[in-house]
């Protein structure tokens, strides 16, 4: 518990060689066959705003959705978007401090925000000059991250860890005029997300990602910890933690249990959603 006392404070304070083996609906991996994952024509490629997909990969995302679905932080005009910059510059100082580059978020339980949470700290992050974000849907068995942000995509993340694409094949430019998040989105729910996320090919989409994007801070929206494994098999491959805990959802019994699950991973940040306190404004 104490982890988290801490992390709660400081919020308060301010084998590259490898290849992608196809993966069947039952998460055995399927004997090779001639065929050959199709990869960059350089691996050492550094994807940037400017061109990191084909130009059918290229999205322009709707205000008007992204204000249904409590998406505000690519609209600096907005005064919820403040709270989502603070986390930004608090997350980004710590993970900078230690060169990270993979930051996870989960919940204890469904119903936390921790997917709108992602997405906003994500677009934050795009938001600023010289920055780059990479947002990955994670949470295979119910992926959201699409519908919010309005995106409609035929091959996922499912399609890259069953073998069947390549993440530059099927991430999407996602335009919101004040800035340009790169989404790889999951398809489709599953239920052989445990197995998937377990798989060799899942060590080996990290490593393509980490070389391909090497500019970009990367955001992996997780399922919530206490409700599978998915999340415990995902930790030991990821930088860092940031939780995101709701009032009315959220127990004190959860929190604690996520602690146990956390003990070895670096949590930098506790977020709390949901709470009933007003802030008052001030001058800005």
């Amino acid at each position: 518990m104490e982890q988290i006392k801490q992390a709660v404070e400081r919020a308060k304070a301010g084998a590259p060689g490898d290849k992608l083996r196809p993966i069947g609906a039952d998460g055995q991996i399927v004997p090779p066959t001639s065929q050959k994952l199709a990869r960059p024509t350089d691996p050492n490629a550094n994807i940037n705003h400017s061109a990191s997909a084909t130009p059918l990969n290229w999205v322009k995302l709707n205000w008007a959705h992204l204000e249904q679905r409590r998406i505000v932080a690519h609209n600096v005009a907005d005064p919820r978007s403040k709270a989502f910059d603070m986390l930004r510059t608090q997350v980004l100082q710590v993970m900078d401090q230690k060169n990270w580059k993979f930051l996870a978020i989960t919940s204890p339980t469904e119903g936390c925000g921790k997917t709108v949470t992602a997405i906003n700290l994500a677009l934050s992050i795009a938001r600023q000059p010289e920055r780059s974000a990479l947002l990955i849907d994670l949470d295979l068995q119910r992926p959201s991250v699409a519908d919010n942000l309005g995106l409609k995509s035929r091959q996922g993340i499912q399609a890259v860890l069953e073998g069947r694409s390549n993440p530059l094949e099927t991430v999407i430019r996602a335009d919101a005029n004040s800035c340009e998040l790169l989404v790889l989105p999951s398809e489709a729910s599953t239920f052989h997300s445990s197995e998937l996320m377990a798989s060799r090919n899942m060590d080996i989409l990290l490593q393509d990602i980490k070389r391909t994007f090497r500019s970009h801070m990367v955001i992996f929206d997780m399922p919530p910890l206490l409700q599978g494994d998915e999340v415990l098999a995902t930790l030991p491959r990821v930088d860092a933690v940031l939780l995101v805990t709701a009032v009315g959802v959220s127990t004190v019994h959860e929190v604690k249990e996520c602690n146990k699950h956390l003990q070895a991973s670096e949590v930098i940040r506790v977020v709390l959603n949901k709470s009933n306190e007003t802030v008052g404004r001030h001058y800005y």
